[in-house]
């Protein structure tokens, strides 16, 4: 595979993209941007192909102060009161104890799609992994911060996302769906898990 360089993926993506320069300016994260960036693993065509759908961003591993870009540390950063600042959290906590919000982000770029495919809405997570790679929780959520401040773009806004992660019982974990439409709940970056039916689950009368 032919790499190329940031300064040409950039003339593929356009606005499309989240990169050195970007990450540099970055306000209310405080990334670390690193001096040595990750060759694009990309090839032409391919960016071609996703130039529109998708966004090729780069991952960091660290904010300035060294500790690590993960989900608990962006959730402490960003809160989760959209009444003092956004984007923000959904206030929720199921999640605190679990393994994958403690999963760092990893130096490197990543290409994400923007929209959920229309055909996938409703079909069972695991229908869909027959066919499609699901991107990992961290690096669903470090797309949707640094694309809601970097590009204006409000990811996933009234969808959910499937991840690759799942919690302690293997139940999958979805993401998004940052605005409750029926305007019950509160804005905030949603986490949530997919619950298997196993033998505790059943039904009274």
């Amino acid at each position: 595979m032919n790499h190329i360089s940031e300064l040409d993926a950039k003339s593929i993506m356009g606005n499309n993209m989240i990169g050195r320069e970007e990450i540099a300016k970055l306000t209310g994260m405080s990334l670390r941007s690193g001096e040595l960036i990750p060759e694009i693993q990309y090839s032409r065509e391919e960016l071609e192909k996703k130039k529109e759908d998708y966004i090729l961003i780069l991952g960091v591993s660290q904010f300035e102060d060294g500790t690590p870009v993960t989900i608990r540390n962006l959730k402490k950063r960003m809160g989760m009161d959209p009444n003092i600042t956004e984007p923000c959290f959904y206030n929720q906590d199921w999640y605190d104890k679990e393994d994958f919000i403690d999963i760092p982000m990893k130096d490197g770029w990543f290409l994400i799609r923007k929209e959920v495919y229309e055909n996938s809405r409703a079909v069972q997570p695991g229908e869909l992994m027959e066919k499609i790679n699901f991107p990992s929780a961290i690096n669903c959520t470090y797309a949707f911060f640094v694309s809601w401040y970097v590009l204006g773009i409000k990811l996933w806004y009234h969808d959910f996302v499937w991840c690759s992660d799942t919690d302690h019982n293997g139940d999958r974990i979805y993401v998004g769906k940052y605005h409750d439409v029926d305007g019950v709940n509160k804005n905030g970056f949603s986490i949530h898990r997919h619950l298997a039916l196993r033998p505790c689950y059943g039904c009274i009368d």
